[in-house]
């Protein structure tokens, strides 16, 4: 039983260490996932805690996943696991079942899996932690309580550390469809090769009191005793012409005249700075943005400021930090926090293509031209 334990210790304990490593990633990212979850069970005042749980959960991942390796507090961490797992499983169930959620975000934007191989990863290693549970009082540490509580206090300052860094510099690596060298307006189109979804239109009678569906080749038109009740489109082929960033990334200025394809498409270099939330803004280094948005347009190199809010918050936003020489665009909430994770954030690109994106903490200090090369 000895060795089947620390196997189970290595699996579970690795597993929760990935798993943590990897949201630790992108911390905002779980964030949103669990507003989702918040916004399905109508609590909407769980939706200001949304960070700091997303947080605090990716920390104990990491730092329960070494405490197992390690043998730490054994009898502790085992019941704060097997409480997580528990919680895990129900979570992943009711994702799988109802088929509210679309992904869970069980490995983050990194790791794509499907609700239903999610559910029964949990199942697994709920039986995995009750097995360690429940021989909790055999597992000793592997070292003595001054090494142990070093290591696990190093762990502590790298679980929150990288997090902290993440959340302040943007992720280590950008697993979403707005990474650096992604085209936005190609990656809007649909993959070459594939196929659209296909619609059947159906028709609704009725007779005596029954609803029966036609299509239309067969609706009994010329029967008077059937009443036409209602119409709809039925998918009945799925397709694979998703394109891997939604129409929803629509830029529009604020009379509503969508922009999207003319900015798009514009050769040459570009800057945007999303703007989701002007009133929670870093203004950390804004003076940086003062000086490219003088340079940008000494250059003719369009600056675009894209916002998720309303045009007198966008004027007073301008005026208060003298950004009026930048071109201020709208654009929806969640294809901003997806396309940056900061706010606000800025991305250069170079005839449609990313080639840098950088938070408030690291906007370029100056850029210069140098053979049409832009130098930053």
């Amino acid at each position: 039983m000895k060795y089947i334990l620390g196997l189970i210790r290595i699996i579970v304990g690795c597993l929760f260490i990935f798993s943590g490593l990897i949201k630790a990633n992108d911390p905002l990212g779980l964030s949103y996932k669990m507003n989702e979850f918040f916004e399905v069970w109508h609590t909407p005042a769980l939706v200001h805690w949304s960070l700091t749980l997303s947080v605090l959960m990716i920390g104990f991942e990491i730092i329960a996943g070494i405490a197992v390796l390690l043998g730490a507090s054994f009898r502790i961490y085992s019941l704060l696991l097997l409480l997580l797992s528990t919680f895990f499983t129900f979570l992943t169930a009711y994702v799988y079942l109802t088929d509210k959620i679309k992904e869970c975000g069980c490995f983050g934007d990194c790791i794509k899996i499907t609700n239903q191989e999610t559910f029964w990863k949990d199942v697994v290693l709920l039986a995995l932690v009750l097995i360690l549970f429940a021989y909790r009082k055999r597992v000793q540490p592997i070292f003595g309580a001054k090494i142990t509580g070093v290591l696990m206090t190093l762990v502590v300052v790298l679980a929150f550390g990288v997090q902290w860094y993440t959340l302040h510099y943007l992720p280590f690596h950008d697993c979403l469809a707005f990474k650096k060298g992604s085209n936005i307006w190609a990656k809007m189109q649909p993959p070459l090769g594939s196929t659209p979804d296909v619609y059947q239109t159906v028709m609704v009678y009725e007779k005596d009191g029954v609803k029966k569906e036609f299509d239309d080749k067969n609706y009994p038109w010329q029967d008077s005793t059937w009443k036409f009740v209602d119409s709809k489109s039925k998918l009945v082929q799925k397709g694979n012409a998703d394109p891997e960033i939604k129409k929803d990334f629509a830029i529009a200025d604020f009379a509503q005249n969508d922009q999207t394809q003319s900015i798009l498409t514009t050769k040459g270099y570009t800057f945007f700075l999303f703007l989701y939330d002007p009133k929670k803004a870093s203004t950390e280094n804004i003076d940086r943005i003062r000086t490219l948005i003088a340079l940008s347009n000494q250059f003719n190199i369009p600056f675009y400021v894209l916002c998720s809010t309303n045009q007198k918050e966008a004027d007073d936003f301008s005026h208060t930090y003298k950004l009026e020489g930048a071109q201020f665009m709208t654009l929806d909430g969640t294809q901003s926090k997806t396309a940056m994770r900061s706010n606000p954030g800025l991305m250069l690109l170079k005839d449609g293509t990313i080639l840098e994106k950088w938070s408030y903490k690291t906007y370029p200090k100056n850029i210069s031209l140098n053979n049409n090369n832009l130098i930053y």
